[in-house]
């Protein structure tokens, strides 16, 4: 078997894209992936036409040899584009290689370690009474892990292209909405937060203490991650779990973080680290280290196919994320897709990854115009979204 053309697709899905690629062969077998790093995709593009030169001609079912060729091939190695890139050709290879042996992909990765894949709910802003109701409706559909984002002192602040924030007010905001969630919710179920980056370490320790008694689940990525450094003074200064590691673009990236036990939980994204291939490699080297993995997951249908086949196999799982903004992807171009049942999904027997791409369909949906927010502190300096 030969590949025969590498394609990509920019499509819209929900409020931004989705950016997908299309391995193809002589078999009349085709395999789909998607890269991460939403916001990038001429550049992703520009980086899957160029592996396109190489690829076609090879055995798709060189699944290593071609990831080694496609991160190594080039003298300055690795980075978030090429990584993205990386990911989605080898998601691709995988779906080619269940169709080929007409077994889901899950198997190939040793088979069944679960029946289905627990989730925890993305449950929007701490900026208000909403969120306790939020909270509330959650449960009462039946979510036991909830996770939030914070607020901001100004609502109209929240989740747009240019906004302000103050780390400290949105810190007193979140602490004490998450208090008013917890008592409408009771102790028995699982909360946590994701400040995105957005703390420093004193801030973030800070943070840390003012929410001990509420019994967090987890921290999640509270300051930037280039540093393992500056995570080791933070773990020094509390004992509240943390949850790094979504937008880490290789196992190398993920070492000082297991090996220092800087992590509790693995937020590996398989369109950002590498597609399967890598991320089985965190997997195990995780597992060496009794941390559970809690796989990224905010694209598209077919970043949460891959994700659910690699939940399904892997011992060491805790937890995967769910936002529903994912779910609301275009029914007419893609077919399978994970079936969310309560508060876990369940994945598809079908061969490969079980997602199937409806390629006349995407041409309703051409891409948009998609820039993450940015955000500034009140005198105006950049500070993360």
């Amino acid at each position: 078997m030969k590949i025969t053309a590498v394609r990509h697709f920019t499509i819209q899905s929900s409020f931004r894209n989705v950016f997908i690629v299309k391995v193809e062969t002589d078999q009349g077998l085709y395999g789909l992936g998607e890269a991460g790093t939403a916001g990038r995709e001429k550049a992703l593009a520009g980086m899957i036409d160029h592996y396109a030169r190489f690829l076609v001609g090879q055995d798709p079912r060189r699944i290593e040899h071609i990831w080694q060729r496609l991160y190594r091939g080039q003298y300055f190695e690795g980075g978030t584009i090429i990584a993205a890139a990386v990911s989605a050709i080898d998601i691709a290879l995988w779906d080619i290689m269940g169709k080929w042996l007409k077994v889901p992909v899950y198997q190939l990765l040793g088979g069944k370690s679960r029946d289905h894949v627990q989730c925890f709910s993305d449950s929007g802003v701490l900026n208000g009474q909403e969120c306790v109701q939020t909270a509330m409706q959650r449960v009462a559909a039946g979510w036991r892990h909830l996770r939030f984002a914070p607020g901001m002192a100004d609502p109209k602040m929240d989740n747009i292209t240019d906004g302000r924030y103050e780390p400290r007010e949105s810190m007193a905001l979140a602490v004490h909405w998450l208090g008013e969630v917890r008592r409408a919710v009771g102790p028995d179920i699982r909360l946590s937060i994701d400040f995105h980056h957005r703390l420093s370490v004193t801030e973030a320790a800070e943070f840390c203490r003012k929410v001990e008694s509420l019994d967090l689940m987890f921290l999640e990525e509270p300051i930037r991650s280039e540093s393992p450094q500056a995570y080791a003074a933070l773990r020094r200064m509390t004992s509240m779990p943390f949850a790094i590691g979504e937008e880490f673009s290789s196992k190398w990236a993920f070492l000082p973080y297991v090996e220092e036990g800087l992590t509790n939980f693995a937020r590996v994204d398989l369109c950002n680290v590498g597609g399967f291939t890598e991320a089985m490699k965190v997997a195990g080297m995780c597992e060496a280290h009794y941390i559970d993995m809690m796989p990224h997951n905010p694209l598209g249908p077919i970043c949460t196919a891959a994700t659910v086949h690699f939940c399904t196999a892997i011992n060491n799982f805790a937890l995967k994320e769910y936002n529903a903004h994912v779910a609301n992807y275009p029914q007419d171009v893609f077919t399978g897709a994970p079936v969310l049942e309560g508060d876990h999904l369940l994945g598809s027997d079908e061969p490969g990854i079980g997602v199937l791409l409806n390629e006349q369909a995407a041409a309703d949906h051409p891409a948009i115009e998609w820039e993450a927010p940015q955000y500034h502190r009140s005198d105006g300096s950049y500070t993360n979204w």
